[in-house]
């Protein structure tokens, strides 16, 4: 006999359900918070047979007014429609200096229209089409979560010994935190450069959000130990950690991930050269840190499609970055004779990157296009200022 039990609310099993809680069922919105928030307005059919061809048309309307920026994780079909690809901080970059442009289009996830926002001018308006693209990293560290970090470290007497380090892929609210307390923003390509500034100002640094390319700089990078390094858990009373750990660690490592880069492993690596003989291994430094020891390059993403421009032809290299990319890149390559797979077995794409599809940038092009400003991301202005502090100081690293 089978029987069938009806699903209980929080509610009525006698539990509080947390802001969160009913964030992430989709019950309440957040417009600060990297998760998002639904779209206004009807998204064109995604199978329209005439979406690239509406797509085509109100970018041509638009003319100079608009700029589309793509983030190399985005799909190819969204990607055809930027006007330039790169990187969060390198897009960010190319709006700043495209200052006639009324119109940033931000192909991409939130903190990054964020950034935008912060470094063009106040005329000009960054829209990000879908505002549930958000990031699972960015998540992982809140505003509320950091200050109370900073009360644990006052409390262990050693908050003046030190500096924060924020990595770009984080949100306004942290940049604004890292930039009122005397710290940087760093990428994955500049990280050791931020670090050894940081060094410079302080005694320890509090790095936020992603623990591995913290850890795999301070370790692989600047010669430190596993032992330098202590993991603030923010949902732990004092992170977890004791005042006399925090005092004696040189990197204070927030614990936050990548969903993407978090899920290749040891395993795959062996894996993937067991099978395809004369493999280079090359991966992002968001990935674990015994990934990272064990492959044969790391770096960020534009050191990995530079490291394949540079590639021999006929050479074999698995990636350990996300899909969309590497797919992007296998294609690109074949012609060459270099074979580019993926590093894990297991298909991951970044789901909130691909939350950025043509229905919903058709839908953002065609409103701009009718005089109507849709999912426009804006930075208050005192979190825009410190967080500008921040990132003035990455651009002043040496």
């Amino acid at each position: 006999m089978r029987v069938v039990t009806t699903a209980q609310s929080p509610v009525d099993l006698g539990v509080q359900p947390t802001p969160l809680a009913l964030l992430l069922l989709g019950r309440e919105a957040d417009p600060r918070s990297e998760r998002g928030v639904e779209c206004p307005g009807d998204l064109p059919s995604p199978s329209d047979p005439d979406l690239v061809a509406r797509a085509r048309a109100a970018k041509e309307k638009l003319g100079d007014k608009v700029f589309v920026l793509g983030h190399h994780y985005q799909r190819d079909e969204v990607i055809q429609f930027a006007d330039v690809t790169g990187d969060s901080f390198k897009l960010a970059k190319d709006a700043a200096a495209r200052p006639q442009a009324e119109y940033i289009v931000f192909c991409g996830v939130h903190f990054m229209a964020e950034s935008a926002d912060i470094l063009t001018t106040g005329d000009q308006k960054v829209v990000l089409p879908d505002l549930a693209a958000g990031c699972s990293m960015a998540d992982m560290a809140t505003a509320e979560q950091v200050a109370e970090c900073w009360d644990v470290l006052t409390d262990a007497g050693i908050a003046e010994q030190v500096v924060p380090v924020s990595y770009m892929n984080s949100s306004a609210d942290i940049k604004a935190f890292t930039g009122k307390h005397g710290g940087t923003i760093c990428t994955s390509s500049n990280a050791k450069r931020a670090l050894d500034w940081a060094f410079e100002q302080g005694e320890k640094v509090l790095f936020l959000p992603d623990q591995h390319l913290g850890r795999n700089t301070a370790v692989r990078d600047m010669g430190m130990s596993l032992d330098d390094c202590v993991l603030y858990n923010p949902h732990k009373p004092n992170g977890g950690l004791t005042a006399e750990q925090l005092r004696n660690a040189k990197m204070i490592l927030w614990r936050g991930h990548c969903s993407v880069h978090g899920r290749f492993s040891l395993d795959s690596v062996n894996e993937v050269r067991e099978r395809i003989d004369g493999v280079n291994v090359l991966v992002h430094p968001e990935c674990k840190h015994e990934v990272v020891a064990a492959a044969d390059y790391v770096g960020s993403t534009e050191y990995i499609i530079k490291t394949l421009e540079a590639a021999p032809a006929g050479s074999k290299w698995a990636i350990g970055t996300e899909l969309n990319l590497v797919r992007r890149l296998a294609n690109r390559f074949a012609a060459e004779g270099k074979e580019i797979s993926f590093l894990d077995k297991t298909v991951c794409f970044c789901s909130t990157m691909n939350r950025i599809d043509l229905p919903h940038l058709v839908w953002a092009l065609e409103s701009l296009a009718e005089g109507n400003l849709v999912n426009q991301i804006q930075v208050d202005a005192e979190t825009e200022s410190f967080a500008k502090l921040a990132l003035e100081r990455m651009l002043a690293l040496p």
